[in-house]
């Protein structure tokens, strides 16, 4: 089968790094979840030898096949290598190349699409039980938000990704900070900017190729640059698309930056905007993926009036919580003794960063005596701005008939099938607890 220039310019960098790399084993040596993955007894040296032969073949020994269905892209691996080897993107590519291995193109193609109409299925309603169509149309989830003012460019585009659309309020609260800071923003996600993760986990490379690149040439359209929200999708874009795309055109479309390492670039503008004390002990809950994003949500949450960031001391591993689901025994014991840790300390709310943990943690507070928020939610708080979270509010419920009754006028509003509404709140807003809530008589 004929490749795309982008699968060409994928493969390229696959040999580049397969070549650059001394197989020394540090890399293994640095990951978190050996031990969980059940190749603690593999010898490093020989593991990402193996994955090197994956790399190459498509097939390796099964201590390496395990590390790289394992991966829950803690990074550690990439700060472990001295020799400009990024093992995290090596381990994506692995998966990709058993993947293909074992499945014929038109399987690849359907998986991905059916795993694309999951997706987006799970986003669009989620969004719409709680937002109204001019809260949709903020975050450009109408199609009209993307034709406004199309002669002027923005200072940034704002990428938020699919699923942080399923707690609207995060990103909304994102706007809210940005309009405070003067910065002009246009907003682009959803499901109709993809960036090709679901192809690319089915193992089809020239779709994601596709989708991944039609996306990309939407975002090139601000003066600065790209603000990305979600995490996988900027561990896709930074380290597998954008990488790529330069190959292929001499050049490199934009800067993308998280947006919690922007907001502490501009802590000097914000800090005037923090006027509202805040009194309250927190606890950041805490994933490594994103270089320094864990340290600049610390940083700004500290300048907050009132704020006390309280010490767990527990580990902070993967990307964020939905990264580790090939592993959930781990995610599970690492989620309870968090909570546990929490109550422990008499923190009066455990905070996260990212949507996905915010949506596994959030109906916790129920049962447990603290808060469960959002970084935003509390810079929000100080700036005297707020959004409800009406993701919680209704998975607190955990009644999948009493939410759709409860977001009746919307499910009309938006035309949406009550059957299918109720399939999306028992699936993608009730089914997503990993660890279970306590049993209430």
């Amino acid at each position: 089968m004929t490749q795309t220039a982008f699968e060409n310019a994928l493969a390229t960098r696959v040999e580049q790094m397969v070549d650059a790399c001394v197989r020394c084993g540090k890399c293994v040596e640095v990951c978190p979840v050996t031990d969980a993955a059940g190749m603690s007894a593999a010898e490093p040296v020989a593991v990402i030898t193996g994955v090197l032969d994956i790399l190459r073949t498509g097939d390796g020994p099964e201590a390496s096949r395990q590390w790289a269905n394992a991966c829950v892209l803690s990074g550690e691996c990439i700060k472990a290598c001295d020799y400009g080897v990024n093992p995290r993107f090596l381990l994506a590519m692995a998966r990709t190349k058993m993947t293909r291995a074992t499945n014929d193109a038109p399987t690849m193609r359907r998986r991905g699409v059916e795993n694309f109409r999951n997706l987006s299925q799970g986003v669009n309603v989620l969004a719409r039980l709680q937002l109204d169509e001019q809260t949709l149309d903020r975050l450009a989830q109408t199609g009209r938000k993307l034709t406004e003012r199309p002669d002027e460019a923005p200072d940034f585009v704002f990428y938020t990704g699919c699923n942080v659309l399923k707690t609207p309020h995060i990103a909304l609260l994102a706007l809210d900070i940005m309009d405070a800071l003067d910065v002009t923003y246009r907003v682009m996600g959803g499901p109709t900017h993809c960036c090709g993760i679901q192809q690319l986990r089915a193992g089809d490379t020239e779709m994601f190729g596709r989708v991944a690149t039609n996306t990309l040439d939407k975002l090139a359209q601000s003066k600065s640059g790209v603000l990305s929200w979600c995490p996988s999708c900027h561990v896709q874009y930074t380290e597998i698309t954008i990488p790529a795309i330069e190959a292929t055109r001499g050049s490199k479309p934009f800067e993308m930056t998280p947006f919690m390492r922007y907001l502490a670039s501009r802590l000097d503008d914000l800090k005037p905007h923090l006027r509202e004390r805040v009194d309250m002990r927190i606890a950041l809950h805490r994933h490594p993926g994103i270089h320094g994003a864990m340290e600049a949500a610390e940083q700004i949450l500290r300048t907050v009036p009132g704020i006390e960031i309280v010490e767990l001391n527990q580990p902070a591993v993967g990307l964020q919580t939905a990264a580790m689901r090939a592993l959930p025994e781990l995610r599970r014991e690492l989620q309870l003794k968090e909570l546990e840790a929490a109550r422990a300390a008499g923190v009066d709310a455990l905070v996260a960063v990212y949507h996905s943990d915010h949506r596994e943690l959030c109906a916790h507070e129920r049962d447990w005596p603290f808060r469960i928020m959002n970084v935003l939610e509390i810079v929000g708080a100080s700036m005297g701005i707020g959004e409800p979270d009406n993701f919680k509010r209704l998975k607190i419920m955990q009644d999948a008939d009493a939410i759709v009754a409860d977001c009746a006028d919307l499910i009309g509003r938006h035309g949406i099938d009550a059957a299918t509404a109720r399939a999306v709140v028992a699936e993608a807003l009730l089914g997503e607890q990993t660890v279970p809530l306590q049993k209430r008589p």
